[in-house]
């Protein structure tokens, strides 16, 4: 007989009740009341109840039968129903074989009516926070088929509950909405209609991460084809993306500006000698760096830190 998975939330049933869990989705604040997992004995009754909060019920183990809103389910496992709010509702386990239920009881409020600008930071969380919510409000009162798995999120949360393990309410947090989710998305047969992802202009994109890695590495040995691999497309399309974003500029022209950039910010601020700030941002000498400087700005490295060094000199060195 295989070991149920769940058995170990029965060794301290208020582990995840014991923590007041709040959790802000989109517009609306989620206060978990009730979260555990409980066992009805063979033929036991839970007589007509409701509750003013959402209760999702999930039966991995056993069977018995629900009554609501004037109609009789059977229930076995794998099922899910959710009662709430303001559900009138009638439990039992079967006469001869115990019923196991993970229940989770959570209010959602809704904290703003006013709707946030489309193009706010998290639009689109906003968007899958109202569709899940507006889905559950809707959701028939019968019971369907965990066909989601939102089952395995109760034993994840007491298991991060009970390792303690850093993060661990944050990643309770997160098996809430997964189960508030997939409860939502049992019944739609896979017809629900899909939310616009954020996507990125890819250009855009690819050109600031081509930036970013040259800015890292710029003093060493470089190369269009060392930024095209780390960026996972070919060199011929990256010298694309520097000429539709930058006009004429060349991966060359780019670096030794991204250079140039770090010798000025060096003669500025240190007082590091010409030759050791060549060598250290990417050039062979100074003498190099000399003839490069002079035809870039029309002046020697020496005269530029004149020009740009406050009364004193500096005497930071770095």
């Amino acid at each position: 007989m295989n070991k149920f998975p769940y058995a170990v939330m029965l060794e301290k049933q208020d582990a995840l009740e014991r923590l007041d869990v709040r959790v802000r989705w989109g517009r609306y604040d989620i206060r978990v009341l009730r979260f555990h997992l409980t066992t009805f004995a063979p033929g036991r009754t839970v007589e007509f109840h409701k509750h003013d909060e959402f209760e999702f019920h999930f039966i991995p183990r056993g069977k018995g039968v629900v009554r609501m809103e004037g109609q009789e389910y059977a229930l076995r496992e794998g099922m899910f129903y959710l009662t709430g709010p303001g559900v009138l509702h009638y439990q039992e386990a079967d006469a001869h074989v115990a019923m196991d239920e993970l229940c989770l009881h959570v209010d959602i409020a809704e904290r703003d009516a006013s709707p946030q600008p489309p193009d706010g930071p998290d639009r689109w969380e906003l968007a899958e926070a109202d569709d899940c919510v507006l889905q559950l409000r809707a959701l028939p009162r019968v019971p369907a088929f965990d066909v989601h798995e939102a089952m395995p999120h109760f034993l994840a949360a007491y298991e991060a509950c009970s390792e303690g393990a850093p993060g661990l309410y944050t990643t309770i947090k997160q098996h809430v909405v997964q189960i508030l989710l997939k409860a939502a998305r049992a019944y739609d047969g896979g017809a629900a209609s899909r939310l616009e992802l954020p996507s990125r202009d890819m250009k855009a994109y690819r050109y600031r991460l081509a930036m970013q890695y040259i800015r890292a590495n710029y003093a060493g040995t470089i190369t269009l084809n060392h930024v095209a691999e780390n960026l996972n497309i070919s060199a011929r399309q990256l010298q694309r993306i520097f000429k539709d974003v930058r006009g004429d500029a060349s991966f060359s022209g780019i670096l030794e500006e991204v250079r140039l950039e770090a010798v000025c910010k060096k003669l500025a601020e240190t007082d590091l000698a010409i030759e050791q700030i060549a060598i250290s941002e990417g050039y062979s000498n100074g003498n190099y760096l000399h003839a490069v400087f002079r035809k870039r700005f029309g002046m020697t490295p020496a005269a530029y830190r004149k020009s740009h060094q406050p009364l004193g000199g500096i005497v930071r060195h770095g």
